[in-house]
This record gives C-alpha cells, structure tokens and sequence, in this order.
C-alpha cells in the first residue's frame, strides 16, 4: 500500500461554541491508503481537549510510514491488531488509518461497508443537528435556518433552562441536551426534571469524565437517561458505564476506529446500555464512516460536515436527518479536493 497525506483547514459556517470554548476553523488530516486501482480514506481532526494536533499526525504518519505500507491481506481487524501496539497513543490517528484500511478492503472486494458486516440500512436512526452555545436569538435563528426533526443544543450555561424554554417555543422537534461536562450533580437531576417537560429525550455527558460517584448519583435520580461521552472513551471503559449511565455515545477518534466503535457497541448492547455513534466537527470522511455503523444503533449523532462551508469530499448524505448512502462500494467516499 502507499500512504497518501493530505492537510485541510474546515471552515463553519457559524462559530461553534460549547462550555469548554469557541472555534472558527478546523484542522483536518485526510489519510488515502492506496494500491493498484484501489483507495481507502480515513480522517482525524485537530482537538485541544485531547491534545491532538494535524501537525503532530503528519510527523507520525512520516515516522512510522514502513509500519503502515504494508500489503493490504490483512482483514481490516487484523491491520487494527497490527497497528494498535504502534499507535495507542494516539488513537485520533489510529482512527485515521483504521478507516482508510476498511475502506480500502472493502472497495477490493466490491461490498459496501456494511454489507461486509452483514448489515441491512433498514430503519436507521435519524441524526440530530447540533445547535452550538449563543445568544438566544442565534440559536433560535440556527434552527430557522436548518429545520430538523431533532435537534441537539449544547449547554453548561448560567441560564440553560431558559435556552431550552425558549428554543421550544420555535419548534416541535425532539431536543437532545449536551452539556458537555459544565454540570454538577444536583444542577443535573434538577434539570431533568424540567428538561422532561420540555420535550428532551436524553441528557448527555453532564457531569466530569471521571465523576463516578455523581456519575452514580444521577443515574439513580434522573428523570432523563443520561448518556457518557467523555466518560466513555474506549473498549475499557464500556463497562464502567453500567449502572452508571444508561447508554454511551462513541466516537471513532476517540476509541481508534471503526473496528474497536463496533466491539463496544456489541459491548454496550450486552449490558443493557442504549448505543449512539457521534461525531467531532469533520468532513463528510469521518461522518461515512459513521453511517456504516447506524443499522447497529439507537441514536446517531453525525451532523459534522453539516456544519462546514468547505467539505473536501463526498459520500453519505444526511437530508433532514435520514441517511442516504453513496453508491459507492467501501464507506463511499470520493474526495472534492486533491491537493
């Protein structure tokens, strides 16, 4: 295989605020694994949170180049065994390369990627579109500009509840709470109890990621299923989050990929947890490979490239919350800008 290393700059089309800050523009590195007449795509995007930088994954990627090339006869879970004792510090990265393989495999043997899972896109959950922390006006204005059937709004405000009081007043839709850790416990279960009237389906990742004793707390009082994000970042912390929240949201950047995203779904399942697929703001790359594992889910959250001015590639598209796949075997990528 070759590797191909392509660097973009994602403008929004509005500032993206939520409790931990604003942003502009996103970095993105698109990995293109190449061989014969075959390409495979994979993305990472820049994150401070998690100290993930585009510049520090190109050093990488050039680095470690012979570990990567190799001849694609692995399974696509056998390259993510193969990798992982090299790239399990940075599993942005790990992610990157894990979709590009899987992609790649798959257009070889001319499957979508879910029928190479044996999976049916028969009654798919509909994506939410995200409203980022604003004035009230704005955020009233986001929704008028983009009608959807779900919405979920970011919070960790001084007047969250007012927000969402006001928000429902524009719209029937179903609302989905993300404070994104700005929370503390009794602030939780006070606002499920209102956020229930106002037409909420769950509460997102409320408390700090390693709050397990509130974590706990909530999940006993809360008139809302609370859902773990941050607390639930790979394959080990699946089961931490039983009896601690009642599902989890995954995110491929975050665990290394597709192949890990679907163990802890298989996991999760197991537990009794409810399943949600998210996403980071990102090009329509990464939110392909979303959609491949949406047959699997209870919820989906991948509204990124929704947000964007400049998307560099097509491939699945999300019209009024339903899924639409390419035609395209693999994850159904092509890229827009080779540069």
């Amino acid at each position: 295989m070759n590797l191909i290393i392509r660097t973009f700059k994602l403008q929004l089309k509005h500032p993206f605020t939520i409790s931990r800050g604003t942003r502009t523009e996103i970095p993105s590195l698109i990995v293109e694994l190449q061989e014969n007449d075959f390409s495979g795509f994979g993305e990472a995007t820049e994150n401070p949170f998690y100290k993930a930088s585009v510049e520090a994954f190109e050093n990488e990627l050039f680095q470690k180049r012979m570990i990567i090339e190799v001849d694609s006869t692995k399974t696509p879970e056998e390259y993510w065994d193969y990798l992982y004792p090299h790239f399990k510090d940075n599993m942005f990265l790990l992610c990157a390369l894990d979709e590009a393989y899987t992609d790649l495999y798959t257009r070889k043997k001319g499957l979508k990627l879910y029928e190479y899972w044996n999976l049916k896109p028969k009654n798919l959950p509909q994506s939410n579109y995200t409203i980022g922390i604003d004035s009230i006006e704005n955020m009233v204005a986001k929704m008028k500009e983009m009608p959807w059937p779900i919405y979920k709004i970011k919070l960790g405000t001084k007047n969250d509840l007012e927000i969402v009081t006001e928000l429902r007043k524009h719209t029937d839709a179903v609302f989905r709470i993300d404070a994104n850790c700005g929370w503390n416990v009794n602030e939780t279960i006070k606002n499920s109890i209102e956020f229930q009237k106002l037409g909420v389906e769950f509460i997102e990742q409320p408390l700090a990621p390693n709050n397990w004793k509130g974590a706990k707390i909530v999940f006993d009082n809360s008139y809302l299923p609370i859902i773990a994000d941050e607390s639930c970042l790979t394959e080990s912390d699946v089961e931490k989050c039983h009896n601690h929240f009642h599902g989890i949201n995954i995110k491929l950047m975050k665990c290394g990929g597709l192949t890990p995203a679907k163990r802890m779904i298989s996991k999760a399942k197991s537990l009794g947890l409810k399943t949600m697929v998210g996403c980071m703001t990102e090009s329509t790359v990464g939110i392909s490979a979303v959609a491949h594992l949406t047959p699997m889910l209870d919820f989906v959250d991948m509204d990124g490239a929704l947000l964007l001015k400049n998307d560099v590639a097509s491939g699945v598209i999300i019209e009024n919350g339903n899924i639409i796949f390419s035609n395209l075997n693999g994850m159904g990528v092509e890229l827009l800008q080779k540069k």
